[in-house]
């Protein structure tokens, strides 16, 4: 059983994510986290890709919309700690970052256009350090993720071709995805359930109206 001190100094079970109560893509990426893998495609041989820019809600639902992207979830990247939950993240000890993970067709969609995708709703806090919008602390911090070789190499050149439009350094990070812990359930698919003010907005392929996002 895990265990965590409380404020009077005794032992208190922590509070951990239910895997095994996901379901689709959250629930595929909890089965490979807890078995500490790392995957190049999913289950259903669907390439995959793992983004961060910030509060995770907003970036996942301009995935959706994409032609090609089969499914997302949303979740934590990036970090040290085991089965780390929303609460934890947020107290950015864990060196996790909000991410959206995305399975896509690449007959479809390429991963330079997914990329395109991430830069374009990143916009120009793409050079603010651990910062997007309002959000400020690594846990917000942006970056491309990547599960193949191929990938890192397409990255790193979009980063490079993105830079071209700033006279100040991007601060996106662009590595390989590191284990991808999914998010508790009531993150997953958030804006399109209707989020916070029960407004549903729609993840319709090659919807264009704007994303309302709100932490």
């Amino acid at each position: 059983m895990v265990v965590a001190m409380n404020l009077w100094g005794g032992l208190t079970a922590k509070r951990e994510i239910n895997y095994e109560s996901l379901s689709g893509l959250a629930k595929e990426a909890g089965e490979y986290a807890v078995r500490g893998e790392i995957p190049n495609t999913s289950k259903d041989g669907l390439s995959m890709g793992v983004f961060a820019g910030g509060c995770f809600w907003g970036l996942e639902l301009a995935y959706q919309r994409v032609p090609g992207v089969v499914e997302t979830c949303v979740g934590y990247s990036q970090g040290t700690v085991e089965k780390p939950t929303y609460d934890e993240v947020c107290s950015a000890t864990t060196g996790h970052t909000e991410a959206v993970m995305v399975t896509y067709d690449p007959e479809v969609v390429s991963f330079d256009a997914l990329c395109d995708v991430f830069w374009s709703r990143l916009g120009g806090d793409a050079v603010r350090y651990h910062q997007v919008g309002n959000d400020r602390g690594p846990q917000y911090r942006h970056g491309i993720y990547t599960n193949t070789p191929e990938q890192l190499d397409v990255a790193r050149k979009s980063l490079v071709e993105r830079q071209k439009s700033f006279n100040r350094k991007i601060t996106t990070e662009v590595e390989p995805v590191g284990v991808f812990w999914p998010a508790e359930n009531y993150h997953q698919q958030y804006l399109e359930k209707g989020g916070r003010f029960n407004s549903p907005q729609s993840a319709e392929k090659g919807a264009t109206d704007p994303i309302r996002c709100y932490g």
